[in-house]
């Protein structure tokens, strides 16, 4: 279902927080790709910054002068109702969303707007399921978090792997991430705000599950795994703590090609044991270092949300998430893949997320769901269309 023909809106898409730095990289995705007659508009906070945007977007791409701009304050819930009802679709950068997503969503979920964005803040998810999914079941309206490298290929690629599976049957599947890459002070302040919070996203996660119901006859779950040498990728293998797993739970508890009892294992994909160590030390005085607030302030300090890697960095970065899933007897080995990962590829999963939102047939589904339950296949093509990488390497 696209929902075309509902009521009449003066937008199809609202890109929010368009001039930071995901959204300005996001803001140049759609004017590359987005199909003539999309109404579509920019939005912020600051007129003038989005005037400076459109300007800078009109040098490559004149017929974008109708492109409109949307000036909404995070802060400010009236403005933010009156831009929900502006538009069927809001894609929104604005983050960290846990201090700043929560009027937007409720905005959306009340307007029976559909609603898409980039966290990976899992506390943030479980609140705004607990505050406005049932909202959104009753208006319509489709609330997908995670639409960027938090958790697309992670989620449409174990989607993909279970695809290739015999139904019926129980089906694990690990994952094992791999990158280069760097991030931006907006990525940085997200996840310090995460590691500084354990009490509350327990506390978060809890009150979720009193909210959801377990899935009739089939179990899901995402277990942590140990670190361990993977002889499937030649690589140790070292549990990854992010949303990641618990967004393909969810797929899977809602999905039943997942068959009657999943599992995912989500590991970063490390070649040498000393980098294993290292980075696992690393991660552990960061994640001290957070509960800190004076050095947590400080971190964030050193790298200001609105800036990151830029082009030339960007074009030396790249990504692989590779799968094994086994089930009935059968294993496939399946790849994700692409370049640089938190800004260019989020850019591009992001854009596409809005656009299929916002023009594709879809599932008939609302509240608060995942990439694999509301876009699924027409998501998985579209990437692929625009140049990730999807593929199966081996089956036995």
């Amino acid at each position: 279902m696209n929902r075309q023909h509902g009521p009449q809106r003066p937008f199809d898409l609202v890109l929010y927080g368009a001039t930071g730095f995901a959204g300005a990289l996001t803001a140049d995705y759609l004017a590359r790709h987005a199909p003539e007659g999309l109404r579509w508009a920019l939005g912020g906070r600051d007129r003038s910054k989005l005037e400076r945007l459109r300007a800078r977007l009109l040098t490559g791409h004149p017929h974008l002068k109708d492109v409109a701009l949307a000036v909404a304050d995070a802060d400010d819930p009236a403005a933010l109702r009156e831009l929900a009802a502006s538009t069927r679709v809001v894609a929104t950068t604005v983050g960290p969303y846990l201090w700043y997503g929560g009027e937007l969503v409720a905005a959306c979920a009340e307007a029976g707007t559909d609603y898409a964005d980039l966290t990976g803040e899992g506390e943030f998810v479980d609140r705004t399921y607990v505050a406005h999914h049932a909202t959104a079941r009753r208006s319509g309206a489709r609330i997908v978090h995670a639409c960027g490298f938090d958790s697309v290929p992670h989620d449409l690629g174990v989607y993909f792997t279970v695809g290739r599976l015999p139904e019926g049957v129980p089906l694990s599947v690990d994952g094992f991430v791999r990158t280069n890459a760097v991030f931006s002070g907006g990525t940085l302040a997200s996840a310090l705000a995460v590691m500084g919070r354990g009490p509350q996203q327990w506390a978060a996660a809890r009150q979720r599950r009193r909210h959801e119901s377990e899935p009739a006859g089939r179990r899901a779950r995402s277990a942590p795994g140990a670190p361990h040498f993977s002889a499937a990728t030649g690589t140790w293998a070292l549990p990854l703590p992010t949303v990641d797993p618990r967004v393909v739970e969810r797929s899977a508890r809602a999905l039943e090609r997942y068959g009657p009892d999943f599992r995912y294992r989500h590991f970063a994909s490390v070649k040498h044991l000393p980098v294993a160590v290292g980075g696992t030390l690393a991660a552990g005085a960061l994640v001290g270092a957070a509960q800190l607030p004076p050095v947590r302030d400080w971190l964030t300090g050193r790298y200001q949300p609105g800036r990151g890697p830029d082009e030339r960095r960007r074009e030396r970065s790249w990504f692989t998430v590779r799968f094994v899933g086994e089930g009935g007897g059968r294993r496939v080995y399946t790849e994700v893949s692409g370049g640089d990962p938190g800004y260019d590829e989020t850019a591009r999963m992001l854009g596409e997320s809005a656009l299929c939102l916002a023009l594709d047939d879809l599932p008939d589904t609302a509240g608060q769901v995942t990439t694999a339950v509301a876009m699924g296949d027409a998501l998985l093509e579209r990437l692929r269309a625009s140049g990730m990488r999807f593929r199966v390497a081996a089956e036995r």
